[in-house]
């Protein structure tokens, strides 16, 4: 019986090795990280905020394993760890399309020139909008 478990725990460790390789790998070829530190100026702590980042991966995916596990931290650190999260996507949306010029190509084919940061801002804001609404008709479930 113990023979299975530990066939399975490493059939489950190579496959979460090879996912994770795969995520990086694209983040590293499509240089979403390094364009990230560079635009944040955090160019002389890139260790550590790649550190972080691994960090952030290997707690994630323990929690998500792990579902038993209950942190009794209470709902500042949910809104806060929401918060997190939310920057944390949005900066790695805009990296990747700034990456594969969505942007220009849009605004140059519908011929705008000003008030670039307001569509960004607008962007930003319906993405806000559009999750509070998934959240709060709990359509998660």
């Amino acid at each position: 019986m113990w023979i299975n478990h530990v066939f399975l725990g490493l059939i489950g460790l190579c496959s979460g090795l090879a996912v994770a390789g795969g995520t990086f790998a694209l983040l590293v070829t499509l240089k979403i990280i390094p364009r990230l530190v560079g635009k944040s100026h955090l160019a002389s702590k890139v260790l550590f905020v790649e550190n972080l980042i691994a960090l952030g991966g290997i707690c994630g995916t323990i929690l998500v394993v792990f579902p038993m596990i209950r942190l009794p931290v209470g709902h500042w650190f949910l809104a806060l760890y929401g918060f997190c999260s939310g920057i944390q996507v949005g900066c790695l949306l805009m990296a990747l399309a700034e990456i594969v010029n969505v942007f220009p190509t849009i605004f140059r084919r519908i011929n705008l020139k000003q008030g670039l940061s307001w569509v960004i801002i607008c962007l930003a804001a319906g993405k806000v909008a559009g999750s509070f609404f998934y959240f709060y008709k709990n359509l998660s479930c």
